[in-house]
């Protein structure tokens, strides 16, 4: 009895303290800039105010389009990728595919930061001849995280479970290679597919480095991008950047809560 009392002790702790930043956020969402500064906990009658402020001088619409335009393609053009290469290094047999497996992994122990001059370098090449996914477009945002070697490592992992009896009997009934994959392989591994789409879309929703460096045009910014320029002005507005970050939360909170349940059952391997 008294380890249970413990155990539900520290877990209601252990959620408290996981929970408060949020709550903190909506509070000081509803509050003057000064209430924030003061620490208060406390709602205020400051969120009409700091709306208005946010619809007045802030462009906050173009930046969570342009973050929503390239969270969605990122997330689409990854999971397509990934999982047929993923697909591939499981179900195909060849002689070298373990060795270039093994140095895609090795790819994870390099720095982003270590890649960015190559890229950019790259990509500012790229400009000169493909001006539409150069410098300064959409395109040199996501063709560098359309696909991650962790992201190929979860659909290989995924794919290990998956019964392979259905692609013999796919292709029995003449399904050709890609007929056998999105008729059978992608409905059949529907929460993978959840899983890794939730972890992209966070992880490219809250992309801020690569956008920062890629991104030059003020209309092009990322909602990453426009929080950063908000908390780094002379005087900013706690209770304005506090609304502003709570409405760029909103997004990801939705795709996780609607798909919870695909993504547990996703990162434990499950196939259904």
């Amino acid at each position: 009895m008294a380890k249970r009392i413990f155990t539900y002790v520290f877990l209601s702790v252990a959620a408290a303290i996981s929970i408060f930043p949020f709550l903190w956020m909506i509070v000081s969402a509803t509050n003057k800039s000064v209430d924030v500064t003061k620490g208060s906990l406390l709602p205020g009658s400051n969120l009409g105010a700091n709306f208005s402020k946010i619809v007045d001088q802030i462009a906050l619409g173009p930046a969570l389009l342009n973050s929503a335009k390239i969270s969605i393609s990122t997330t689409v053009l990854a999971l397509l990728i990934a999982s047929l290469a993923g697909y591939g290094f499981e179900i195909y047999r060849s002689r070298a595919k373990d060795i270039v497996f093994n140095i895609l992994l090795l790819s994870m122990m390099i720095p982003f930061a270590a890649l960015m001059v190559p890229l950019y370098r790259m990509f500012g090449t790229i400009t000169r001849v493909i001006p539409a996914i150069g410098i300064d477009t959409m395109s040199a945002v996501v063709l560098p995280t359309v696909t991650t070697a962790f992201l190929i490592f979860f659909f290989r992992q995924s794919t290990k479970m998956f019964p392979k009896d259905m692609l013999e009997a796919g292709r029995i009934d003449g399904l050709n290679e890609l007929g056998v994959f999105f008729r059978i392989y992608v409905p059949t591994m529907r929460t993978s597919y959840a899983a890794a789409a939730i972890i992209t879309f966070m992880s490219s929703w809250n992309n801020y480095l690569w956008p920062l460096v890629v991104l030059q045009s003020p209309e092009k910014r990322t909602i990453p991008l426009l929080i950063s320029n908000l908390g780094s002005s002379y005087a900013p507005d706690y209770g304005v950047n506090m609304l502003v970050i709570l409405i760029a939360t909103l997004p990801t909170a939705i795709v996780f809560f609607l798909m919870q349940k695909h993504f547990v059952a996703g990162m434990t391997g499950s196939v259904k």
